[in-house]
């Protein structure tokens, strides 16, 4: 039976390499078996939903009427993925998945809406996405690790929507994004990197919260934390929604800056950064103290 240290802990993701900031989908072809991301954590990661789910039910999950059929086949599809593709940790007999993890057992067939659902089972966050007249609204998530946004106020929104607080979306990225979501057909997964520095390292974080203490040069490496959203977009076959997965590393910045490289790459991108993009990322208020921490390293 698999235990919890023999999940590996994720290698952190670095999404940047040192060249200025622009505003990109910054997509990559996903292999199948690797649409689902498991690592160390797992247990304790479903047990934080769990909680979530039963105490603040309509902060983290939401679907519209609209988004039932998709919601049934998506539950589907993870069960089988989980099942054939991380068979040590998942098994499935008939409507029955359990996890030989944490002892768990769900029944596919009833019980919570198949969303709900879905999201109880992996580290992931899902959002579904249906197109009317070739514009993609918002209809259900699961979303237990959000990033300073509230999903009651993007349900049923357009992607355009959605975005408004993002720097240059409007100009550069909503019509790529409308055309690939579009034309995206149900044998291509991808997936995208997203990534801020944050003063606070809550996987729930609907919005920002006061700092618990004043962020200086010396203190910047454990009291920063480098947020990367692993995400995947891939269409369901039968209901040709979109479903847009996140799942959210966070670590704190020392231990994932950990080369002179990584530093300085970090620095310049940040360096090259717009006055409006500096305001979206809510970093302004411990930037000065981040750079110095980041040179200091970068020449160690």
């Amino acid at each position: 039976m698999p235990r919890m240290d023999e999940l590996a802990p994720p290698t952190p993701y670095l999404p940047f390499d040192g060249g200025p900031y622009r505003p990109t989908m910054g997509l990559r072809t996903l292999a199948p078996e690797d649409w689902i991301e498991i690592t160390d954590g797992l247990a304790a990661e479903l047990a934080r939903k769990r909680t979530l789910l039963e105490t603040r039910h309509d902060e983290v999950f939401a679907a519209l009427p609209e988004a039932a059929a998709a919601s049934a086949e998506l539950l589907d599809l993870l069960a089988a993925h989980l099942a054939r593709h991380h068979a040590p940790l998942y098994e499935r007999h008939g409507d029955r998945l359990a996890s030989r993890l944490t002892g768990e057992s769900w029944d596919l067939a009833q019980g919570s809406h198949p969303l709900e659902l879905a999201g109880r089972l992996v580290q992931e966050d899902f959002c579904i996405l249906l197109s009317e007249g070739g514009v993609h609204r918002l209809v259900g998530a699961s979303l237990c690790s959000p990033s300073r946004w509230r999903l009651a106020e993007k349900l049923g929104q357009p992607m355009a929507s959605i975005h408004t607080p993002v720097p240059l979306y409007a100009e550069r990225l909503a019509g790529p994004v409308d055309r690939f979501l579009a034309s995206l057909q149900a044998d291509k997964l991808v997936w995208r990197l997203n990534w801020f520095v944050h003063d606070d390292p809550t996987l729930f974080q609907p919005a920002r919260r006061p700092s618990a203490e004043p962020i200086t040069p010396a203190n910047a490496g454990t009291l920063l934390y480098l947020r990367v959203e692993r995400q995947t977009l891939r269409r369901l076959p039968r209901s040709g929604a979109i479903i847009f997965t996140i799942r959210t590393h966070v670590t704190p910045l020392d231990a994932a800056i950990g080369t002179a490289q990584a530093a300085s790459d970090l620095a310049a991108t940040l360096r090259s950064m717009s006055d409006p993009v500096r305001r979206y990322r809510q970093f302004a208020d411990f930037e000065a103290s981040l750079l110095a921490w980041l040179d200091a390293r970068a020449q160690a």
